[in-house]
């Protein structure tokens, strides 16, 4: 059996999307092509996005490659499944386009909370809910109905099911990159210097510890897994031999799990840089002081609010104080170029006192952001306080509520000033 597995041209005119725009490795379809190639079919990587075509040019490749499976995932890339564009207008126009018989199957953050919306928007066959890495070369062999988060639809209506599929992590060989334009790819994600040098994204580990109220990733990449530290490093000296100097870690929480030490030892002692995003209050002095000697340039740590009120009512489970963050803050901006202090709008924290947090952490290096609002992402804890499970509306509901609440206070500072409606972006209406 054929696989074709694409990753869009992503635009992002008109959305409230608030991600890096810029083309990243789709590590769930590089992931996945291995997956395939072991069960012994065929695999086929279209990266549009990286390689700057457009749907006339992908729709040729998929003629000549007449694919049993066609998968396009429904945020681009693994690190933005938490905050991925609310619509669904390029998968729609990308399924569309390249519709030639094949079975459509679509991955992503959408169809893991509304599987049966998925199925009816992009007017695709098959949908799974969780990760699609190890369970899309099943869709050759099994029954649909034992396939872990497959849902689809038939004659007789949708099937819907209530598992996802679960990644055994320590099954991920390291990826070869053989499919893949290493060399096309120069962008740095979460650097700013400006200088020049060529980029990747790995993953050592998925899910996190932690239920912040606000984050999105319940359905999907939820329970903390790691993959196995030889075979991370594996994949870096890959990377390393194909010209890559920095490696930006999508972990959603980097720096958690017992092998992360041993991780950066290993890196301290090859020539590449990283970046990754944490929280603070997971590092000392010492892991620190580790950190920077891996020639970490880049650090992205959320800290959400500044009093013990906002955090505790955002479910950080954070322990330490205020000062304290502070202080390993300004500690880690000795040790490595760019350390960011994300903040998020809560109803604890007072616009002066943020202001002069801002300022102080500034004149010690150390970049914070302004508070942004958040999107009720369906299936966080956030959305199911407000609206309960996520239905079939869920994504036209938070997108609703968003634009209606955010609308006088502003948006983040890398959104539209005056996002379209998700209707009118998807042509539901």
């Amino acid at each position: 059996m054929k696989f074709a597995l694409v990753n869009p041209a992503w635009n992002f005119r008109g959305s409230i999307y608030f991600g890096c725009q810029e083309p990243h490795y789709p590590l769930e379809l590089l992931f996945a092509f291995d997956q395939i190639q072991s069960a012994g079919h065929e695999a086929f990587l279209i990266d549009a996005h990286s390689d700057g075509i457009d749907t006339s040019e992908a729709a040729s490749r998929i003629a000549g490659i007449a694919p049993d499976f066609l998968v396009i995932p429904t945020a681009p890339s693994y690190l933005f499944w938490r905050c991925p564009p609310p619509e669904l207008r390029v998968p729609q126009e990308w399924f569309r386009a390249l519709d030639c018989g094949a079975v459509k199957v679509a991955i992503g953050p959408h169809s893991s909370a509304t599987p049966a919306a998925t199925l009816r928007k992009l007017k695709c066959d098959v949908v799974f809910r969780g990760e699609a890495d190890q369970v899309l070369p099943k869709l050759a062999s099994t029954s649909w109905s034992e396939i872990e988060g497959c849902c689809w639809r038939s004659s007789s209506g949708d099937h819907i099911t209530l598992s996802s599929a679960v990644t055994d992590m320590r099954r991920l060989g390291a990826l070869t990159f053989q499919n893949y334009n290493v060399e096309r790819h120069t962008h740095r994600h979460h650097v700013f210097d400006g200088e020049e040098g060529r980029g990747a994204e790995v993953e050592f580990a998925r899910g996190c510890p932690w239920a912040c109220s606000f984050c999105n990733k319940t359905l999907f990449r939820n329970k903390y897994r790691e993959r196995d530290v030889a075979v991370v490093l594996h994949e870096v000296d890959r990377l390393i031999s194909r010209g890559v100097t920095y490696i930006y870690f999508i972990d959603e929480i980097f720096g958690v799990g017992p092998n992360v030490r041993k991780l950066l030892e290993q890196l301290a002692a090859r020539p590449i840089t990283i970046g990754l995003q944490t929280r603070i209050d997971l590092w000392n002095e010492d892991s620190l002081d580790l950190l920077g000697r891996a020639h970490c340039i880049s650090m992205e740590c959320g800290i959400e609010s500044i009093t013990d009120e906002g955090r505790d009512d955002l479910n950080k489970g954070c322990k330490l104080t205020t000062e304290r963050l502070s202080e390993l803050l300004i500690h880690a901006r000795s040790r490595i170029p760019w350390v960011q202090a994300n903040l998020i709008l809560t109803d604890h924290d007072r616009r002066e006192d943020i202001r002069t947090w801002q300022e102080n952490l500034k004149k010690r290096g150390v970049w914070v952001s302004d508070p942004v609002p958040m999107f009720p992402f369906p299936g966080t804890p956030d959305y199911l306080k407000m609206f309960g499970p996520p239905d079939d509306y869920a994504w036209e509901r938070a997108h609703q509520y968003y634009t209606k609440t955010f609308r006088e206070k502003g948006y983040s500072d890398i959104q539209e000033s005056h996002p379209a409606s998700l209707e009118e972006l998807e042509c539901t209406y």
